[in-house]
């Protein structure tokens, strides 16, 4: 994700800007994950309001134990009104709780369903794609993205909606009561109001450092635990601690001054609330000596003030989830809204056994536009027939590949299986024909045998220790604790690199292809394991099409066709022998391998 001193990757995570605080577009998307759960979603709309009535509830049942029982000194029926309050109490807390814990459930449900969602789309997404967006970019969608969604349905949209319920029910209430004090309490709401709006401002700002700073810290603790090896090799510790302390010292800063608007704003929420009671105290006080106002009246007052407030704080920490949702949940639709270009065709065609012919006619092809990379390529590869390519870093061997496979569309001319263009294939029959050997071998976090079925469950366990023993992993694998399933460590890590290239070949006898590609494979191991690779490939070939990409000449002496690339160009084209008595590319080729090296000289292939 992050090369040494890309700094311009870490800018591209930051965010540069929270986005709008309510977008209808977005809005109406993201609720429309929650129509599976409308059902629960009404439920919890009367939870709200059960929670909101309890709420009302309590200080007007205390008006009326003192304005009705404990002024006038009579007890009749006050029992009931103080069990009243206490049901209320029960039934606030109970209803509180499943509210809450119906809530969070609904958001982990459609946070489940977006991230499937997602992970769902990347799989169908052209290899061109993540080419353009890094592995990390792709994880913040996923993980980080999502969990904001998640505050957004757990603590946004209806928590919104039960605060801003519980401010009108309060204020109605009050006006009920008197509303001459509830317009006097009222007064402090333009300080509420001044306040709130300061505080979003400079809390955007932090909060936006806050998420900036995260981000370098990020991207160089994943830079630099990925170079481990490199720092520790080269003795960079040091430089790379104070590199890192320096990222750290910014993020703790823009989270100091996140607390610090943070400490002002709700200490003075609570200050504002005190100044209100105060006023209620003044003012209702008055009233009271003037018998214009109950006592039981100015303590409800009193109660509604200190319950007015808090959701008002709870909205103002909303704003801010509300603010990061629009900004996530753009992110989120930009990437859903990203439409594959390599599809299948409207009226496909079925295939379930290829013979493995394969035809390339005046295809020219380029990753960047008009940069081309591949030039009027065409070639014929007969069933069963065992093709080399061969030539220089950069002469368009993996691209002939990846074209095979439809991983790109080429710019011009047609790619044939069997006849038929590949483009009218359905791309599930395409690549399930076609298995790919590569020179850095994936596995994934699993079990041995899981990562040469890779899930498919048509493969039987047997099938999988057929193919392993008969390209020679069986005995490797006898060794180890739990035999099949013994688990791989990370990337393969606790794998040598000539058993990882074992386990790729089971993997790929094991799913039996028509046609077999061997893109560097056979490199970078030890010759009594290269011995064993040698022979296991043998196997592997055996009466399929084969395609093999070298470097190292000596593994392709016996193909059948060796096609010589030269900057995206075919120069040649013959058996071994044939290549060698030319004295062309090939030649200077196999010369530069086996001699260029005792004399330390290079051989141009112009």
């Amino acid at each position: 994700m992050f090369g040494m001193g890309g700094q311009l990757h870490e800018y591209s995570e930051e965010e540069q800007d929270l986005g709008k605080i309510y977008d209808s577009v977005l809005m109406r998307r993201l609720v429309a994950y929650m129509k599976p759960y409308r059902v629960e979603a009404v439920l919890l709309v009367f939870l709200v309001v059960g929670v909101m009535l309890a709420q009302l509830a309590i200080p007007y049942l205390l008006k009326i134990a003192i304005d009705r029982h404990i002024q006038p000194r009579n007890l009749d029926g006050l029992q009931f009104i103080a069990l009243f309050m206490i049901t209320a109490m029960v039934a606030e807390l109970v209803l509180r709780y499943v509210n809450e814990y119906r809530m969070q459930m609904l958001g982990q449900r459609i946070m489940h369903d977006i991230r499937a969602q997602i992970f769902s789309h990347l799989q169908r997404l052209d290899v061109n794609y993540f080419d353009r967006n890094p592995v990390g970019r792709l994880m913040t969608r996923v993980m980080g993205d999502v969990q904001v969604l998640n505050e957004l349905f757990t603590s946004g949209v209806i928590a919104i909606f039960a605060n801003l319920l519980t401010v009108i029910g309060i204020m109605v209430m009050m006006l009920m009561m008197n509303w001459k004090l509830a317009l006097v309490t009222l007064t402090v709401l333009p300080i509420i109001f001044t306040a709130t709006t300061i505080y979003q401002i400079y809390s955007r700002r932090a909060f936006r450092d806050q998420r900036k700073h995260l981000a370098r810290i990020n991207a160089f603790l994943n830079e630099h635990i990925l170079g481990m090896t490199t720092v520790q090799l080269f003795a960079q510790e040091r430089r790379s601690f104070l590199k890192f302390d320096e990222r750290n010292q910014a993020y703790l800063r823009a989270n100091l001054k996140t607390a610090i608007y943070f400490s002002m704003f709700f200490p003075l929420i609570e200050v504002v609330g005190s100044l209100a009671t105060a006023i209620i105290v003044w003012y209702g006080g008055g009233q009271i000596l003037q018998n214009a106002l109950s006592f039981g009246v100015l303590v409800a007052f009193i109660q509604y003030a200190q319950r007015f407030f808090w959701p008002i704080r709870e909205l103002s920490e909303q704003y801010t989830i509300f603010q990061t949702a629009m900004a996530s949940s753009e992110r989120i639709f930009e990437l859903l809204d990203t439409e594959p270009t390599i599809v299948d065709s409207a009226t496909p065609k079925r295939i379930n056994q290829f013979t493995g012919q394969i035809e390339l006619q005046n295809v020219r092809f380029a990753y960047q536009r008009d940069d081309f990379v591949l030039h009027d390529v065409s070639f014929k590869v007969e069933p069963g027939e065992k093709v080399a390519i061969v030539g220089q870093t950069g002469s368009g061997k993996t691209t002939i590949i990846n074209l095979l496979c439809r991983f790109y569309e080429p710019n011009e001319g047609t790619i044939m299986i069997d006849g038929a263009d590949i483009n009218e294939m359905r791309l599930k029959d395409l690549r399930r024909a076609i298995s790919i050997v590569q020179q850095n071998i994936f596995l994934f976090s699993d079990t041995v045998e899981e990562n040469i079925r890779l899930g498919n469950r048509d493969i039987t366990r047997e099938q999988v220790i057929a193919a392993a023993t008969e390209v020679h992993l069986d005995k490797f694998v006898q060794r180890m604790s739990d035999g099949y399933n013994t688990r791989i460590q990370e990337g393969g890590s606790s794998l040598s690199v000539g058993q990882k290239q074992l386990v790729a070949f089971a993997r790929a006898l094991a799913f039996n292809p028509d046609i077999l590609i061997l893109d560097e494979a056979t490199s970078s191991v030890d010759t009594e394991t290269e011995l064993l690779i040698q022979d296991a490939l043998t196997r592997l070939m055996a009466n399929r099409t084969s395609i093999v990409i070298a470097h190292r000449l000596s593994t392709i002496q016996n193909a059948d066709k060796i096609i010589v690339m030269h900057k995206g160009r075919i120069r040649e084209m013959g058996t071994h022998n044939e290549l060698l008595q030319k004295r062309g590319v090939y030649y200077r080729l196999y010369q530069l391998q086996y001699k260029g090296q005792e004399v330390g000289y290079t051989i141009s292939l112009e």
